[in-house]
C-alpha cells in the first residue's frame, strides 16, 4: 500500500503556539497557492469548511471546492520541570469531496520550550475512481504542495 504524502519541519516556536497556527484554517489560505477558506470563524471538532482553490478562488470566482469536516483537535502540552513531559497534539480533517476524499492530519511535536516538529500528512484519493490508482498518483503532488505549505509557515514563524 502506498505510504501518504507526509513532511515535516521544526519551528523556532512553542509548539503550542504553532498548533494554534497550523490548525486555524483561515490561515491555510496564505499558505496554499490560489486558495480561500469559507468556514466558521473559529471551528471546533464537527465543524465544517471549505477549501476553494483554483486561479479565480481569492477573488470569488468558480474554484474547485474541498469540503472538510474537523474530527479530532487534541492541543500539545508541555510541563517544565523535574518530570518534564509533552504530548504531540494533533488535527485531523476528513474530506468529504466533491473531488477529493480522505484525511488531512497535523501533529505539532514539543521539542522544547522554543523549538516544535509540525508533521502535515495527506492521505487523499479521487472520488468515482479506485483509491489504489488516485492516490500513488496524488502522492507527488500533496508532497510538493506540503513542502511548499511548510516552508511558507517557518518562513513566517522566524
Amino acid at each position: 500500500m502506498t505510504r501518504p504524502a507526509s513532511v515535516s519541519r521544526v519551528l523556532t516556536i512553542p509548539a503550542e503556539q504553532a498548533f494554534a497556527l497550523v490548525t486555524d484554517v483561515h490561515n491555510h489560505a496564505r499558505w496554499i497557492p490560489m486558495t480561500r477558506i469559507d468556514g466558521p470563524e473559529h471551528l471546533e471538532v464537527g465543524d465544517s469548511f471549505v477549501g476553494v482553490s483554483g486561479p479565480g478562488a481569492r477573488r470569488g470566482l468558480p474554484a474547485l471546492a474541498d469540503e472538510m469536516v474537523l474530527e479530532a483537535l487534541l492541543p500539545p502540552v508541555t510541563r517544565a520541570g523535574p518530570g518534564r513531559t509533552s504530548t504531540t497534539g494533533s488535527a485531523v480533517y476528513r474530506k468529504l469531496g466533491p473531488l477529493l476524499l480522505g484525511t488531512a492530519e497535523v501533529h505539532v511535536r514539543p521539542l522544547g520550550p522554543q523549538h516544535c516538529q509540525v508533521t502535515w500528512v495527506e492521505d487523499v484519493h479521487l472520488r468515482l475512481l479506485p483509491r489504489a490508482l488516485t492516490r500513488p498518483l496524488l502522492r507527488p503532488v500533496m508532497t510538493a504542495m506540503l513542502h511548499l505549505v511548510l516552508g511558507r509557515v517557518s518562513r513566517e514563524t522566524r
